[in-house]
């Protein structure tokens, strides 16, 4: 039997294809919480790739830009989701990495990851700086989410312990347990790094209703100047049906990751896969119509695999 690569993922089991003399390539995809985006778009990738290139079973499992760019790096999974800012402090080991992630390579620029953060309609929360003491909901410890409201509050003068010490809680849950959580009243806030509109926000704008808190232009300034990767980004009013205003905040890019020692060749045919059946992924959510082949690369702060890169230069995209 051929080598097969072993799971590290307890989500994400194993699969030999019973009846064969040899064992398929295994393609694992980590994506996202559920309630976000990038599950539902992970499991469509990973069937449309299984059904594109011959020889390869596929998965998609659950996880966090932070936590999917350490399980990429330590070929936990071959594809992970996760966004510009995270992946670049993941290879150069900044921020909540602790050492060099170099076994990451680039795969692909996907669509804004837009910095969303909800409180009910009549909440009387107006900034970020009025969070002290109230019961927040940042995300998990591996959702890029966290990272960045956390860094944003530290531009407000505002730390995690400063919200606890006011005699608030910061619950580490995901977001479908944020939406329950807002909706019995136990959440004053809820935040997420996602694509607008996201299936979460939507349920809280039906009930019990919500707003999301702006970012101020010289804060927002002074953010994008210090975390490279975000850019200042405005939500349209109507977005969402009930939030009529535009509110100012910020955004970086999604991208997909993959592991350096995916071969060549395999890469180079998960890539074609992947660009040419974007009219599948749309069907999944409209937010895929901002994917364009021509910004596949833009952002990209980390090296690109070498396999990918051949099908992008094949197609006239350059770094």
């Amino acid at each position: 039997m051929k080598n097969v690569t072993k799971i590290a993922i307890a989500a994400v089991p194993l699969v030999l294809l019973a009846g064969t003399a040899n064992a398929e390539t295994f393609v694992r995809m980590i994506s996202g919480p559920a309630g976000g985006a990038w599950y539902p778009f992970g499991a469509k990738i990973m069937e449309v790739a299984q059904k594109e290139v011959k020889g390869i079973r596929t998965s998609n499992g659950p996880g966090g830009g932070v936590g999917n760019v350490r399980n990429v790096n330590k070929g936990s999974a071959e594809l992970g989701w996760t966004f510009g800012f995270t992946a670049y402090e993941g290879y150069a080991g900044k921020g909540k990495f602790k050492k060099k992630h170099e076994n990451i390579r680039y795969f692909a620029t996907l669509y804004p990851g837009i910095l969303q953060t909800a409180v009910p309609k009549n909440s009387p929360i107006k900034s970020y700086a009025d969070l002290k003491g109230k019961n927040f909901s940042p995300g998990k410890l591996t959702f890029s989410g966290n990272v960045t409201v956390e860094k944003l509050l530290g531009h407000y003068g505002i730390t995690y312990n400063d919200i606890k010490a006011g005699g608030g809680t910061i619950h580490r849950v995901g977001y479908k347990d944020s939406v329950a959580l807002m909706k019995d009243g136990h959440v004053d806030a809820f935040v997420a790094l996602t694509n607008v509109p996201n299936s979460s926000f939507i349920a809280l704008d039906f009930q019990p209703g919500i707003r999301f808190l702006p970012v101020e232009k010289k804060i927002a300034d002074k953010f994008v100047e210090a975390t490279p990767g975000f850019f200042n980004y405005t939500v349209k009013g109507g977005s969402y049906k009930g939030v009529t205003e535009d509110i100012p905040t910020l955004a970086t890019a999604t991208v997909i990751i993959t592991n350096k020692n995916v071969d060549n060749e395999l890469a180079y045919n998960l890539a074609a896969a992947f660009w040419k059946n974007h009219a599948e992924f749309v069907k999944v959510n409209k937010t895929w119509n901002n994917v364009k082949l021509a910004n596949a690369l833009q952002g990209a702060a980390i090296p690109v695999h070498p396999g990918v890169m051949k099908f992008y230069k094949e197609k006239g995209i350059a770094k």
